[in-house]
């Protein structure tokens, strides 16, 4: 910028203006630059800001992954546990059905067993029977005025359902006798088995307490052989 020069030297207004305008410009330079300066100062407030939401979610990020670490860690550890606990229940089941297989042919084998015993004793029984019969006469007193004691044996029949078994064991029960037990029951004769403490006369009680009409076929000190009277009594018909 060049300045007339005036009488003795330049001219003071224009010197005065130039230093108005140099110090004009200067102010707005520093308030530019101030402004600037404060602009910079609220982006590094911000950007702090930034830094602690970034660091802060890092670490959030951190703990989550760690925290997911931990889970699939437990979670494969809950599969394992389950693959065995899924291996040794599956064991246990075929050794189940194993056993359960050895156990039904077991009673498989003992009912074709028992089968053929009691086959064999049904087949047996009329030649035993006739053979018993045959050792003693057919109205052989049982003992001392025909009293019974000790282990003693009781067929008869035939009857003609279950409920007539149940009465005349009853009956038997009645009588005093004690480790009553039906050995067998087929084809409508029933064998039972007892004990008698005290001599009892075993005929003359059943008599007395049976609902059922029957005939000495067979006795012998520890045995007796009844056949019920297939014709109704009249207390059967009372009944």
């Amino acid at each position: 910028m060049g300045f007339r020069r005036g009488f003795l030297g330049y001219r003071r207004a224009e010197v005065e203006d130039a230093i108005s305008m140099r110090d004009a410009r200067i102010l707005g330079l520093e308030l530019t630059a101030d402004r600037r300066r404060d602009a910079l100062a609220e982006l590094e407030g911000e950007t702090t800001s930034l830094t602690g939401m970034v660091l802060e979610r890092e670490r959030e990020i951190r703990a989550l992954n760690e925290r997911l670490r931990e889970a699939n860690a437990c979670h494969d550890r809950s599969i394992a546990s389950l693959d065995a606990i899924t291996s040794r229940l599956e064991e246990v089941e075929a050794q189940a059905r194993g056993q359960a297989t050895r156990i039904r042919m077991k009673a498989l084998r003992e009912a074709v067993e028992v089968s053929k015993k009691v086959k064999e004793l049904t087949e047996m029984e009329p030649a035993l029977r006739a053979e018993s019969e045959a050792q003693a006469p057919e109205h052989a007193a049982p003992g001392e005025e025909g009293l019974y004691k000790g282990e003693v044996k009781l067929e008869i029949g035939p009857l003609g359902d279950f409920s007539q078994l149940v009465g005349f064991e009853d009956a038997v029960g009645q009588i005093g006798a004690s480790e009553i037990k039906v050995d067998r029951f087929s084809e409508g004769r029933a064998t039972f088995s007892m004990r008698l403490d005290e001599p009892t006369d075993l005929l003359s009680e059943l008599e007395e307490l049976s609902t059922l009409d029957f005939k000495v076929r067979h006795t012998a000190p520890d045995n007796l052989i009844l056949d019920v009277d297939e014709e109704p009594g009249p207390e059967q018909r009372a009944a």
